[in-house]
């Protein structure tokens, strides 16, 4: 094979590159470089040098990639090969034996991988990050499906993300403890919930999941959520979250710490999962004897995900900055009575949030009829942000009683008009002598064909005879 490749060589030698190309290609080193002076960095306990070298060889990398696709002859597939490694160690996440240079073509399964970039991460980058000892990075194979995914996300799913970012920011309170307390990376929590329910507390499927993580019901109860003096803890955040962190990590434990089937076991039932992996639970989800036993949906789902945890973990490197939320949890006293559409209106756009907050008062308050008044001295959980606001504008003044009036408008209530009686679809004629049925669907009005009459009565060569009952197509 050596030779065949060397008389090929010499038959057809390689064009040289164009000097537009090499420039490229230089750029390209320049970021590799980047890439291993960042590990000798972060090896030296350098960690903020680490961080300021990989984020000047990814905004070097990002500048060159700009032109590969008006550069003849340039692979992309080079530049994302480098991109994927220096996001992955921007997290910590490399094998602490590996030099300089070397490259692992492989997320590694070992549960020493990672250890020596964790070491460096301060301590809230390892919540973020860090999955049961391993790297989250690690466990997000960079491959077709959430290549695609990450592209809707940052597409036709764009505002969809948004929305999701900025519900969680002001539940995060409530949720992101529950997976603290599990030791169980943020961008999990926030990739689910982003594909689940996009941070709407009290939506529902159509198969009946429900709350911001949409458990099914049975599975629910078997951690602990249902009904509570009449409500459903599946739409509580704080609840919902504990239940689906020790969901997670008890797959986890079943799949020997496999993200991706513990993902597809959540989606597509834990059981049937377990049956397609048997003890081989090292399998990869896009292994085909997996991937093609799975619905479409499941397919779906876990890079959906996966690609909305790395996003969470990677916004600006893929050109997406999420707005900054002050998400600190508040509560007010009511000093009149109102609802949680009146408190919408009178709040208004306050702190420029242009869609309102009904969105964010619904899902803090998640036990309350949104419509329902709640009396005088009530407590009501807001944003922190929005407690001055609430005294100034929704306590006296215009807004309050502007609010009130449109809240306790009539509608006038009228029983529905009985049906019409539907036309019958057909009318009866009887053949008289010497009748053809040309003639009769003349006679009918010219709304039906000879054809269509025969077919209707079932008649053999269109034959009709004095005294038979046709039926006819209704004309109305």
């Amino acid at each position: 094979m050596q030779l065949a490749a060397c008389a090929s060589t010499s038959a057809n030698p390689p064009k040289p590159a164009s000097a537009s190309l090499t420039a490229l290609y230089g750029q390209l080193d320049q970021a590799s470089r980047g890439y291993e002076t960042a590990l000798e960095q972060t090896r030296a306990g350098d960690a903020q040098g680490a961080e300021k070298t990989l984020d000047a060889a990814l905004d070097q990398l990002k500048e060159a990639s700009a032109h590969c696709g008006t550069t003849p002859g340039c692979d992309p597939q080079r530049f994302f090969s480098v991109f994927d490694h220096l996001l992955r160690l921007k997290d910590g996440s490399f094998i602490g034996d590996q030099t300089p240079g070397e490259e692992t073509s492989e997320p590694s399964s070992s549960p020493l991988a990672g250890q020596a970039g964790a070491a460096s991460l301060p301590e809230g980058q390892r919540s973020v990050t860090l999955l049961r000892g391993h790297q989250l990075s690690e466990l997000i194979a960079m491959n077709g499906p959430v290549k695609a995914a990450l592209e809707m996300w940052l597409t036709q799913w764009r505002g969809n993300l948004m929305d999701a970012y900025v519900n969680y920011q002001y539940l995060r309170h409530e949720m992101w403890p529950q997976y603290q307390n599990q030791d169980l990376p943020e961008a999990l929590l926030f990739g689910i919930m982003a594909k689940e329910s996009g941070g709407k507390v009290h939506a529902v499927s159509r198969s009946g999941a429900a709350g911001p993580l949409q458990f099914m019901y049975a599975t629910g109860a078997r951690f602990g959520l249902g009904d509570q003096d009449g409500f459903d803890t599946r739409f509580d955040p704080a609840e919902s979250a504990r239940a689906n962190a020790e969901y997670v990590n008890e797959q986890l434990k079943a799949f020997n710490d496999n993200l991706e089937l513990t993902l597809a076991a959540y989606n597509g039932g834990e059981g049937r999962m377990r049956r397609l992996v048997g003890d081989n639970t090292s399998v990869s989800f896009y292994d085909p004897r997996i991937y093609g036993q799975v619905s479409q949906e499941t397919r779906d789902y876990v890079p959906e995900v996966l690609a909305a945890a790395w996003l969470f973990l990677h916004p600006d490197s893929y050109n997406l900055h999420f707005p900054r939320v002050d998400g600190e949890a508040g509560s007010i006293t009511l000093k009149r009575a109102t609802s949680i559409s009146e408190l919408t209106v009178c709040l208004g756009s306050a702190n420029d949030m242009s869609e309102g907050w009904f969105r964010t008062l619904r899902n803090l308050n998640p036990r309350l009829d949104p419509q329902q008044e709640q009396p005088l001295g009530s407590v009501m959980q807001i944003p922190k942000s929005l407690e001055k606001i609430y005294g100034v504008r929704c306590v006296d003044g215009p807004w309050p009683i502007l609010a009130s009036d449109l809240h306790n408008a009539v509608v006038p209530v009228f029983p529905d008009p009985p049906a019409a009686s539907a036309p019958d679809p057909v009318v009866r004629y009887t053949v008289r002598r010497g009748d053809t049925l040309a003639g009769i669907a003349r006679k009918h009005g010219g709304c039906s064909s000879e054809t269509e009459i025969a077919r209707m009565n079932n008649l053999k060569f269109n034959h009709v005879k004095a005294g038979q009952v046709l039926k006819l197509p209704s004309c109305r």
